[in-house]
């Protein structure tokens, strides 16, 4: 088992916590993590562009010239895709990246994210992690404790609006719940702070 010492937050060793190694000690597989992060990519694209085909392309109802007897190409419109100001062929539309990954694929992805941070050592457990009032002031203080100076994700069991609003305006910091911890927010971050109650419940879950 991958042990790992539970700190306060105001950074003195509390204790240790014995992770499970079939979620945090794994070989990683970078094929699988590539793969996750581009599709939680692609589903964060808006997908809104669009162009005018020809049908769409305002003008145009009138055949510029007689069929026959110009020296000139026929031609139906001039909003042709040949024509400047004409619609566009084969162009981009409305439309959705998402694409689906199998349940188990994305279970690797997530225990091989999560195996990276601790043998990178920036994976920090918390004891708990409160705060009295939302003040920016106070969760400062607790960055500062910790000795986290680059982008941190922060993971709590349970949604709690006084650390949430707390964080929300420090640059290069992220507060998520442990259901919504993904792919991408754990290797986007350099460190990784869980609470102790956080981790139990991936355990849990991905156990």
């Amino acid at each position: 088992m991958t042990k790992v010492a539970v700190l306060s937050q105001t950074g003195s060793s509390v204790g240790e916590i014995e992770l499970n190694e079939a979620i945090f000690g794994i070989e990683p597989n970078e094929a699988v993590l590539f793969d996750a992060v581009i599709a939680q990519r692609a589903s964060l694209r808006q997908g809104n562009h669009k162009v005018k085909n020809r049908s769409e392309v305002a003008g145009g109802g009138r055949k510029p010239w007689r069929q026959k007897g110009t020296g000139r190409a026929r031609q139906g419109s001039i909003r042709s895709p040949q024509w400047r100001g004409g619609g566009i062929v084969f162009g981009p539309t409305p439309r959705s990246y998402s694409f689906s990954m199998p349940k188990k694929v994305r279970r690797l992805a997530l225990k091989s994210a999560l195996s990276t941070k601790v043998a990178e050592e920036n994976f920090v457990v918390l004891d708990a992690l409160t705060l009295a009032a939302p003040k920016t002031k106070d969760f400062t203080q607790v960055l500062k404790d910790l000795s986290i100076e680059k982008k941190a994700l922060f993971v709590t069991a349970d949604l709690d609006e006084n650390v949430a609003l707390s964080a929300r305006n420090i640059p290069g910091v992220t507060v998520i719940t442990a259901a919504g911890i993904n792919v991408l927010d754990l290797l986007g971050n350099d460190k990784v702070v869980f609470t102790k109650s956080a981790v139990e419940k991936i355990e849990e879950v991905l156990g």
